[in-house]
C-alpha cells in the first residue's frame, strides 16, 4: 500500500487534475490519495476568514469568487447535470451558513472553521473526476480519520486515536483507492482543525504510519527537491538522495518542498518518501529515506522565507536580558501562535524573526510593550545557507540592507531587505 499526496498547483486547474487522474490510474493498489485544496484557495479562505473576524463583511465577493473558481474547473471536466455541482452547492451552502453566525471570541477556532473547507471542495471535484472516467475510489472525509487536541490553527495528533480511526476506517474492502483531505482533522468533539500551513504533507505522512505504507510520493510543480529554490536560483542543483535528517533541517529552516512535521513520523517506521514532478513522469525525483549522515548533501542549499518580521527588545530601565525576560518572550510568541524563525540576543537586547501574521502582529506587538522598549521591521527575507561557503555568503549579500547576520557551524543566517 502506498500514499500519493498532490499539493495545490498540481490540482489548481482542468488539466492538471486530468494529469492526476492519469498518475492515479498508473499508480499502485491499494492507494489512498491526499489532496490539498487547489491553488490559491486556502490564501483566499484566510482572507476571507480574517474579515469574517473582524467584523468585515467584505468578503462576500471572495466567496462569490471562491465559488466561480471551483465551478469553472467543475465546468470543463463534467456534463453540466453531473452530481458533482449539487455537492459543491451544498459545501458553499455550508461556508455560507458558517459566514452567517457571530465570530466567537477564539480568532484560531474560526480560522479553523472557514479554511477547512479548501480540502472538502478540491478532493470532492477529483474524487468525482476520478469515478467519472473509471478510476473507481471512495471519498472520506479526512476529520473522521485523524483526530487531534483543540489548538486550533496547529492542532497536535492524538496519535493512538487517529491509528485506530484509520485503520477501522481504511480496510479496503470495499475499494482499492481513497480520496481524502491534507491539512485537516478534527478534536474529540467534533470541531474541525488544521495541522498548520502546508500541512497536508503531514497528513500523508500520518495515514501512511497509521497503515504502515510502504512508502509516500509527494507530487510537485518541481523535479525534487533542489539546493535553492529553481524558480529563484539557475544555479539550483537537484538531490537525487536525502536522509531524514537532513531533509528534516532543511523543511526546519523552510525549505518549501516538505512540511517541517511530515518527516517524523516516516522516519519512526522507514518509510521513503519520494518528491516527483507530477508534470514531467519521467524525471527521477528525490527520495527521502534511511541513508547515512555521510551521503547528506554537502554543497551550500539556500533556503528563502519572504514576509518576516524583526523585532528587538530591550528592557525599560535598561538592564540586562536575562533567562526570565527570555522565557516571557517565549511565553507570548507561543499564546500569538507565532513562528520564531531565527533569534539573537546581546547583554542589553533580544531580537527575533517571525512570519509575519496580519491579525495578531498589532497585539503581539503591544503586549510586548508592556514589559519592554520594541523595535520592529516588515517586509524582510529570512535567508538561510547551510552548508555555507564564503562565496555563497558574498553573494548572497551583495547590494542588499542587512538587518541581522548570524553565524553557526553549518548555516548562516540573513535577515534582509
Amino acid at each position: 500500500m502506498e500514499v500519493y499526496k498532490f499539493g495545490g498547483a498540481s490540482v489548481q486547474n482542468a488539466e492538471n487534475i486530468r494529469q492526476l487522474a492519469n498518475i492515479v490510474k498508473q499508480g499502485p493498489r491499494p492507494l489512498i490519495v491526499v489532496v490539498s485544496a487547489m491553488g490559491k484557495t486556502t490564501n483566499k479562505l484566510e482572507r476571507i476568514a480574517n474579515a469574517y473576524y473582524l467584523h468585515n463583511r467584505d468578503y462576500k465577493n471572495d466567496v462569490l469568487e471562491l465559488k466561480k473558481y471551483h465551478f469553472s474547473v467543475a465546468q470543463e471536466l463534467f456534463e453540466p447535470q453531473d452530481k458533482v455541482f449539487t455537492k459543491l452547492e451544498n459545501l458553499f451552502g455550508q461556508l455560507n451558513e458558517q459566514l452567517q453566525r457571530q465570530p466567537s471570541m477564539n480568532y484560531d477556532y474560526d480560522y479553523d472553521r472557514i479554511v477547512h473547507f479548501g480540502e472538502l471542495l478540491s478532493t470532492t471535484i477529483i474524487s468525482c473526476y476520478l469515478n467519472r472516467t473509471g478510476i473507481k475510489n471512495l471519498w472520506i472525509d479526512a476529520r473522521e480519520l485523524i483526530k487531534t487536541d483543540s489548538d486550533f490553527r496547529r492542532a497536535k495528533v492524538m496519535w493512538a486515536e487517529a491509528q485506530k480511526r484509520i485503520k477501522e476506517r481504511l480496510t479496503f474492502t470495499d475499494t482499492d483507492i481513497y480520496i481524502t483531505q491534507g491539512f485537516i482533522g478534527s478534536n474529540i468533539n467534533g470541531h474541525p482543525v488544521t495541522l498548520g500551513r502546508e500541512g497536508s504533507d503531514f497528513s500523508a505522512a500520518i495515514l501512511a504510519w497509521a497503515t504502515d505504507a510502504q512508502k509516500v510520493t509527494v507530487w510537485k510543480d518541481v523535479e525534487g527537491i533542489y539546493s535553492a529554490d529553481p524558480k529563484l536560483w539557475q544555479e539550483a542543483q537537484r538531490f537525487d538522495q536525502l536522509s531524514y535528517d537532513e531533509a528534516i533541517e532543511l523543511a526546519f529552516y523552510g525549505a518549501k518542498v516538505i512540511h517541517p512535521k511530515t518527516l517524523k513520523p516516516l522516519k519512526e517506521k522507514s518509510i521513503p518518501l519520494y518528491v516527483r514532478s507530477f508534470i514531467n513522469l519521467r524525471a527521477k525525483g528525490t527520495v527521502i529515506t534511511d541513508f547515512d549522515r555521510d551521503l547528506s548533501p554537502m554543497m551550500p542549499v539556500i533556503i528563502v522565507k519572504d514576509n518576516q518580521t524583526l523585532i528587538s527588545i530591550k528592557r525599560q530601565d535598561s538592564g540586562f536580558i536575562s533567562e526570565q525576560d527570555m522565557e516571557l518572550v517565549f511565553s507570548i510568541i507561543n499564546h500569538y501562535k507565532l513562528n520564531n524563525n531565527v533569534m539573537q540576543r546581546s547583554a542589553l537586547s533580544f531580537s527575533f524573526c517571525i512570519d509575519f501574521d496580519r491579525v495578531h502582529l498589532a497585539f503581539f506587538i503591544e503586549e510586548l510593550r508592556r514589559h519592554f522598549s520594541v523595535k520592529y521591521n516588515t517586509g524582510l527575507r529570512l535567508i538561510t545557507i547551510r552548508h555555507y561557503d564564503a562565496e555563497t555568503i558574498k553573494k548572497m549579500t551583495a547590494g542588499r540592507e542587512i538587518f541581522l547576520h548570524q553565524q553557526s557551524r553549518t548555516n548562516v543566517y540573513l535577515v534582509v531587505r
